[in-house]
């Protein structure tokens, strides 16, 4: 059977559809994982902690939305590259109609001041422990938290395939000190020495500067100093150690 021409096309014949979109923007502060959340001004669920997000404008691509409500919301422009978290779109997640959403994440090692704007009252970075896990005590709106879920877990998995970590330390930097960042995103403390030899062990992961770092108050031998190498992916990758069951 022949299709109809795309002019007998009805769209009264199907219920109201809408696509919105949503950014997870994740930094780390005082070796501290946060996400950038907003508080909402209007309904549905005003008054609640969301991520920024909104509507997609009928002749507006995608990403060009989520840059667009990330400025509108928080001010922050010119962000890193946005990248696709995938599409979220349970029948019952928006009470206003049926409405899916699709997610990108912005992996941000210095994040610029942030200011509430367009139809958020506040905007502020919280720790991601106290939205997702066992000590969550901030409630947000919709399934956000599915998705501050999903976008902690793809930067977790981040620091495990690419140098991304390197971006958040002072260059020169210490070992420790880029240990700490692994820590705060992982969320659990590692070994030094286990941590040394796997970063030491993957090619162009850091170099060496051949300087060291001034001697801390307690004394000791002054720690190595690196800087990034070249290294695009991490191969073999620094993989999470695996949380032991009790």
């Amino acid at each position: 059977m022949a299709p109809k021409p795309a002019g007998a096309y009805d769209p009264g014949a199907y219920p109201p559809f809408a696509v919105t979109v949503d950014v997870v923007v994740v930094t780390v502060v005082d070796e501290s994982l946060q996400v950038l959340l907003i508080e909402r001004g209007a309904d549905p669920f005003g008054g609640q902690w969301a991520l920024p997000g909104g509507f997609v404008h009928e002749d507006e691509a995608l990403e060009a939305a989520a840059a667009r409500e990330l400025a509108e919301e928080t001010g922050l422009e010119a962000l890193p590259a946005l990248r696709q978290l995938g599409a979220f779109g349970d029948p019952g997640r928006d009470p206003r109609m049926r409405v899916v959403s699709v997610a990108y994440l912005a992996v941000v090692p210095h994040l610029p001041p942030v200011e509430a704007g367009s139809d958020a009252r506040r905007a502020e970075l919280t720790p991601v422990r106290s939205v997702v896990g066992a000590r969550a005590r901030r409630r947000l709106a919709f399934d956000h938290l599915e998705i501050v879920t999903a976008g902690v877990a793809r930067t977790r998995a981040l620091l495990e395939t690419t140098p991304i970590a390197t971006a958040f330390v002072d260059h020169p930097f210490t070992l420790s000190e880029l240990r700490r960042v692994y820590e705060a995103v992982w969320g659990r403390a590692l070994d030094p020495g286990n941590f040394r030899r796997k970063v030491l062990s993957i090619p162009g992961f850091v170099n060496p500067t051949g300087r060291q770092a001034a001697p801390g108050p307690e004394g000791g031998k002054p720690a190595d100093l690196y800087r990034a190498g070249r290294a695009i992916r991490l191969d073999p990758p620094l993989h999470q150690p695996v949380a032991r069951s009790r």
